[in-house]
């Protein structure tokens, strides 16, 4: 299942539309939906500088709505856990 749209920033970000994990595919690692790229893939790339851009290029089954709603699920997650 794939949402449609970039996600709103007031919205909260139902990751559940944009990740699946799936014992049968790469051992139940998170992977975006409809694809067998992990998630982690994204955050390595930006961890080691590369550009949103350049991740995208080099996944191109990745769509740019699929990676900005993994990566605001993140902060949601994280503030949620700072208690803000």
């Amino acid at each position: 299942m794939k949402a449609t749209g970039t996600p709103s920033k007031s919205k909260h970000v139902a990751l559940d539309d944009y990740i699946l994990i799936d014992p049968d595919i790469l051992g139940g690692d998170p992977v975006f939906c409809s694809t067998r790229v992990p998630v982690s893939s994204l955050f390595e790339h930006l961890k080691s500088g590369c550009p949103l851009g350049e991740f995208l290029e080099n996944f191109p089954s990745v769509t740019h709505d699929a990676a900005v709603a993994v990566l605001m699920g993140a902060q949601e997650l994280t503030l949620a856990k700072a208690g803000r």
